[in-house]
């Protein structure tokens, strides 16, 4: 009788073993699929998943970058920015008055002359825009100009001018919203079309930029002045770039900038309802005018984390027009444009790091 017994609750046991064992596969099994469907459709849905792990656990970035990200926006619908606008106002204030109390004007000589004078090839219609074509989709608001790539679902060049009166205005970025391109035809990306895609936001032309026009920063949201940028990147590299800028705009009277990423086929693409591409490098040429002086300089970097010393990302122009197949300034006289975007990175570094 005991052994029956036995036998009987071992039946019993093994029964109820492989019902909770079957319960648990079929839990792990809808547990996979709850993944694909939430991380299913993404470039990179490693990193997406990753992501959200450490913000679970608490994991932090070793990198010394900020731990708010004014770049995205709350998940999944609300477009209200998560902003560290004190935080970045602050630094950029602290670099730029430490420039202005350098006593630099135009050309970096202190005490010289503020006023600037003009070359005659910059007084021509659209003198600041790459070439195009006709038919490209050019796209004007009132602080820049860019060229939509519907292929790619963004710019592939942003341009505008960057006066020193310019930087130092009052309009704040807090609760701003990315918003779809109302004047791009062909419809901009949307800012949905980056839930969850492991990337920021990042704009090309820059919010600081604009801070004398509340009107001017608000359209730095148009999606059509945003591309996927690695979070490190975004917040790291490329935003010392963005404000490196701004000091030189401030010390030189004002700067021409032209900022993009570089497009190409069979690149890999986020996005649900658009496919965008996301870019493997980005770049910025500026060049300062003040007849007779005239000087350029570009910058190529990878969409990754870097402590790199911005110097060390200096290029040719000629070597961004060759990545990017864009003629950048093409109203300068031809020898003096071939002579400007042939200057060696070492003569650029000394003639923009140095004065």
């Amino acid at each position: 009788m005991f052994f029956r017994s036995s036998s009987r609750a071992r039946r019993y046991y093994q029964r109820g073993f492989r019902l909770r064992s079957n319960t648990l596969v079929i839990l792990f099994v809808f547990f996979l699929i709850g993944l694909f469907l939430h991380y299913g459709g993404r470039t990179e849905p490693v990193v997406a998943f990753w992501n959200d792990i450490k913000s679970l656990v608490g994991i932090k970035s070793s990198r010394r970058v900020s731990e708010q990200n004014p770049y995205k926006a709350p998940e999944p619908t609300t477009e209200a920015e998560s902003d560290n606008t004190d935080t970045e106002a602050s630094d950029d204030r602290s670099m730029l008055e430490k420039a202005k109390s350098e006593g630099k004007t135009a050309g970096g000589i202190p005490g010289g002359n503020s006023r600037k004078t003009l070359f005659d090839f910059e007084k021509a219609v659209d003198f600041t825009l790459p070439a195009f074509q006709p038919t490209d989709e050019i796209i004007r608001h009132d602080g820049y100009t860019l060229r939509y790539r519907e292929d790619y679902e963004q710019a592939d060049w942003v341009s505008y001018p960057l006066l020193e009166d310019e930087i130092l205005g009052d309009a704040e970025r807090k609760n701003e919203q990315f918003q779809p391109d109302p004047l791009v035809e062909t419809g901009s990306a949307l800012s949905s079309d980056y839930s969850r895609s492991g990337y920021d936001r990042g704009h090309l032309a820059p919010a600081g930029d604009f801070k004398f026009s509340k009107q001017m920063m608000k359209q730095t949201f148009y999606m059509s002045n945003i591309s996927p940028q690695v979070p490190d990147f975004n917040r790291g590299i490329w935003k010392r770039l963005e404000e490196q800028v701004r000091v030189w705009a401030l010390r030189d009277k004002g700067l021409y900038v032209v900022t993009g990423p570089v497009l190409r086929p069979g690149l890999p693409t986020i996005g649900r309802k658009n496919q965008i591409a996301v870019p493997e490098y980005y770049y910025k040429v500026l060049l300062y005018c003040n007849n007779p002086d005239i000087r350029m300089i570009a910058f190529l970097l990878k969409n990754e984390e870097s402590d790199g010393s911005l110097k060390q990302f200096v290029v040719t122009v000629d070597e961004v027009e060759k990545r990017t197949g864009i003629d950048f300034f093409p109203k300068i006289p031809d020898k003096m444009e071939q002579q400007l975007e042939s200057t060696r990175p070492s003569q650029m570094v000394a003639n923009w790091f140095s004065l």
